[in-house]
Formats: structure tokens, sequence, C-alpha cells
């Protein structure tokens, strides 16, 4: 395969993965959420997973340190996450969701279900399969290596 056909299927999955984004956050906006996509995935991920360090739930949401902490301390203030201190490091915090939390989340869900369907509308099921085979080796493809 040439060498530009990579070139554009590339450009082809980083459109489409900003209009996926962009769409949800409009959706989230004019739906007046109360949060945003970035700030969802994070209590959508503490509802997976409950208690969860700062560290845990940046890996899982792909998010840097910094940037979690920013969203960590947005939803604290809403009332959404709660931080609670390490049983045995003081030096860290267990993150988990507020009743309020859980009730956005709850409340949310079927909505943002609704808001990721529209992304497959007139495709079928083989059109997914095939579309999370790809992706996932696309995605192994590039793995990171820790050094060392």
């Amino acid at each position: 395969m040439a060498t530009d056909k990579f070139s554009t299927y590339s450009l082809l999955l980083d459109r489409t993965a900003k209009r996926v984004k962009q769409y949800a956050q409009y959706c989230f906006n004019s739906g007046n959420f109360g949060v945003t996509v970035d700030q969802w995935t994070v209590l959508k991920t503490l509802g997976q997973f409950s208690d969860l360090s700062q560290k845990e739930l940046a890996e899982l949401c792909e998010k840097d340190q910094p940037t979690l902490t920013r969203i960590v301390d947005i939803l604290v203030s809403k009332g959404l996450v709660e931080r609670v201190v390490h049983p045995s490091d003081r030096r860290s915090f267990i993150l988990h969701l507020t009743t309020s939390g859980k009730n956005k989340l709850q409340e949310l869900n079927e909505k943002v279900v609704g808001i990721r369907m529209q992304a497959w509308k007139n495709l079928n099921e083989e059109d997914f399969e095939n579309l999370k085979r790809i992706l996932n080796t696309i995605y192994d493809n590039l793995e990171l290596k820790s050094e060392g």
C-alpha cells in the first residue's frame, strides 16, 4: 500500500475522532448536561471501577496527571466526586462518586448512549466488528513500551 494512502487514513482517523468528540460536546452543551465530555469520562470510569487513586484513574481515562487533576477539582467543586485520604498512604487520595455523582451518571447515561448511537446510524453489525478489529489492531501496533 502506498505511503500517501496511510497518510490519508491517518487524517481520516484523526478527523473522525475529532468530529465524534465535537459532536458529543455540542450535545452536552445544548442539552445542559452540567458536565463536559471529559468530565463525563471521569464520572463513567469512577462508576465502573469505584474507588481509584488519581494515578489509576488517569491511566484508565488516558489523561495526564495535571489534566486529570483539573477535571477532578471541577467535579469535586460540583459535588460529584469526593477525595478521601488513602488509608495506607496519606500523601495520596482515593476518588469515588458522591451520591450526586451517582445520580448524575444515572441521569445522563441513556442520553450519552443516544449521542453515541448517532455515529453508528446507517452502519450494521458487520461494519462495527470490522471497524473494531481495525482500530484495535492500530491501537496495539502503537503500544508504548516503557524504557528500562
